[in-house]
């Protein structure tokens, strides 16, 4: 760098020379090379110059030295929308939105990248309502909206009415919706508001499309409950000569479970260890490389490679992304001890992670399905930013764990408060809520208008929950007639709730047309003779009592045998329920007994 200092420090020093040292100091990454560079500028007079004020200016903002870039910003003698701009982003991007604000009013002339700056700096710190706001704003001063001004807002989506209306603002604004990145984005949306068919429409005006757009067809033909057509989806991806990802199969392994298609799930099974033989040829490992392997670790729930794989990159000094700790931590909730979550959580503030929703949300997850739910809610509570994602994670672990209560309070601060519209996911949390609470009008009454009041049109998920929270209150007839209202066709698990009510609440006529329902989907099963043999010996009919036991003994069906899992320290116990005497049973039934009384005590049996 001294040669090209001495240069500099001639009686005419060039701007390539200039910007060459500047150059130099962002290869560097060296904030003080930035400085020294800065004070010969400001000794040759060089700091009024508009285009090496800019770079300065913007090597500054860069660094995260927002005070030094304010005082370049003052010595331009001749400021351009660059200049503007630069400072606008250095002040968002080091929390300063007030006075971001300031500026941004003070300029005097507001190009698409000002107004992109301003929308994206509010909806990062979580002024969602007045980035929308200032989009409209925008509008009315004739500036014409940018693709990179739809992508943000179409990261605020909450709602399939705002969907369309974003859809509709790109068309008549004239953005090119042959944009990659753009059309991506849009079927994503549309695939998590399960607008299945808008995802279609948007695909087949695309002339480029990539692995990502099909990953999101298929992601929303499946979460849509359209299994066969997501793999539809697949196979016109790989006729399209696209290899798949690791996201591509293990949304596909989803589909094939849901399908119940084992052999073709098979076919997918193989990809893993393809990538692990790929992984292992790798003479240099980067953050994208091992933050791809410890997803598909976690995701095919291998927990402990995860974890060993994690701290391998930690020892080559590779810097963990927010998606690798999420990964982690959601293979760590299924698998590993909680001890293992909690040294991860002590790693968040040390990355800077705390304030990243994703990573937040992980940690609402794991925390609630160990059962941890003050720890969860403290996190919750905590989170400057929470999208649906955010709700939705809380609502379901508060549910699981009996408060009720508390979802739905909840629920209503959602609707009145964030003004949030909720998904399929919150109102299964709630729906799921009123059925451990037994709150049987206000489940009826939300499932009523899910699709009128939050165009959410109700899946078997919401079905199976009103049909065994009316059948644990008696209601049997009102939850067959529910049944039979179901656009899709009934499983026998949505008829087993009411089989099971039916023991204690049901007539005879309605016992036997319920056990015929499953018999006639799940022919194996001996559930339905069972509840049979009881219900006619409660009943004295002895004959029709024995024939009921003999077709179960005749099927050959053996007893199900439970599994219990317990994380000690560093290591996982499995055991059989059959098993527990030997594990000094009778001390452990004493303990639950008196957890179950303490439930009771509190109100969350």
């Amino acid at each position: 760098m001294y040669p090209l200092l001495k240069q500099a420090q001639g009686p005419y020093p060039s701007l390539s020379c200039c910007s060459l040292l500047l150059n130099h100091c962002l290869s560097q990454k060296s904030l003080n090379c930035v400085k020294i560079v800065h004070a010969h500028f400001l000794k040759l007079g060089l700091n009024t110059y508009t285009y090496l004020g800019n770079r300065c200016l913007d090597l500054y903002s860069e660094f995260g030295h927002i005070n030094d870039a304010l005082k370049v910003f003052d010595d331009i003698s001749h400021k351009n929308s660059t200049s503007w701009n630069i400072c606008l982003k250095g002040l968002l991007k080091s929390g300063q939105p007030g006075k971001a604000c300031h500026m941004f009013d003070a300029m005097p002339v507001r190009d698409v990248v000002s107004w992109n700056s301003m929308i994206s700096g509010y909806a990062s710190c979580g002024y969602l309502s007045h980035a929308l706001e200032l989009f409209v704003e925008m509008q009315g001063t004739g500036v014409r909206p940018s693709g990179f001004t739809f992508s943000i807002l179409m990261s605020l989506v909450s709602s399939s009415p705002h969907a369309k209306q974003i859809h509709c603002r790109m068309i008549r604004s004239g953005v090119d919706l042959d944009n990659v990145v753009l059309g991506n984005s849009l079927i994503n949306i549309y695939g998590k508001l399960g607008l299945v068919e808008y995802a279609f429409g948007v695909i087949m005006i695309m002339k480029q499309f990539d692995v990502i757009s099909w990953n999101s067809l298929i992601w929303a033909c499946h979460s849509a409950g359209h299994h066969e057509l997501a793999l539809e989806q697949f196979y016109r991806m790989r006729g399209a000569e696209l290899l798949p990802d690791q996201f591509t199969c293990s949304v596909l392994m989803s589909v094939c479970s849901n399908l119940r298609d084992l052999d073709k799930g098979k076919q997918h099974c193989i990809q893993l260890e393809d990538s692990v033989r790929l992984f292992k040829k790798q003479d240099q490992w980067d953050s994208p490389l091992c933050n791809s392997m410890i997803s598909s670790f976690a995701r095919h729930d291998l927990g402990e490679n995860a974890l060993q794989l994690f701290v391998l990159t930690l020892r080559k000094n590779i810097r963990p992304t927010e998606y690798m700790v999420s990964s982690l931590l959601s293979s760590v909730s299924i698998f590993l001890p909680v001890e293992v979550g909690n040294q991860i959580h002590s790693l968040v503030p040390k990355l800077g992670f705390e304030s990243d929703a994703v990573v937040a949300n992980s940690l609402v997850d794991m925390y609630a399905k160990f059962g941890f739910i003050g720890d969860a809610l403290n996190i919750f509570n905590e989170m400057k930013i929470k999208d649906l994602v955010s709700w939705n994670t809380i609502m379901m672990g508060l549910t699981y764990y009996g408060r009720v209560s508390l979802t739905m309070d909840l629920f209503r601060e959602l609707l009145t408060r964030e003004g949030i519209l909720p998904d399929r996911i919150t109102l299964t949390a709630v729906l799921l809520a009123c059925n451990y609470g037994l709150l049987v009008d206000e489940g009826i009454k939300i499932f009523s208008s899910m699709e009128m009041e939050f165009g959410v049109k109700p899946g078997e998920e919401h079905y199976a929950c009103v049909v065994e929270m009316l059948s644990k209150a008696g209601k049997l007839k009102e939850a067959i007639d529910i049944i039979e209202t179901m656009p899709c066709r009934t499983t026998s698990d949505i008829w087993r709730s009411i089989l099971s009510a039916c023991a204690i609440y049901g007539d005879l006529q309605i016992i036997e047309g319920v056990a015929k329902k499953i018999m006639d989907r799940e022919s194996q099963t001996s559930l339905p003779y069972l509840v049979l043999a009881q219900a006619y010996q409660m009943r004295g009919r002895w004959d029709s009592m024995v024939r009921m036991r003999k077709a179960v003994e005749n099927r050959g069906t053996k007893e199900f045998i439970g599994h219990s899992w317990i994380g000690i320290r560093n290591n996982v116990y499995t055991f059989a329920s059959n098993q527990l005497q030997h594990y000094g049973g009778k001390d452990l039934y004493l303990v639950l007994n008196l957890l179950v009384w303490e439930m009771e005590t509190e109100g969350y049996v």
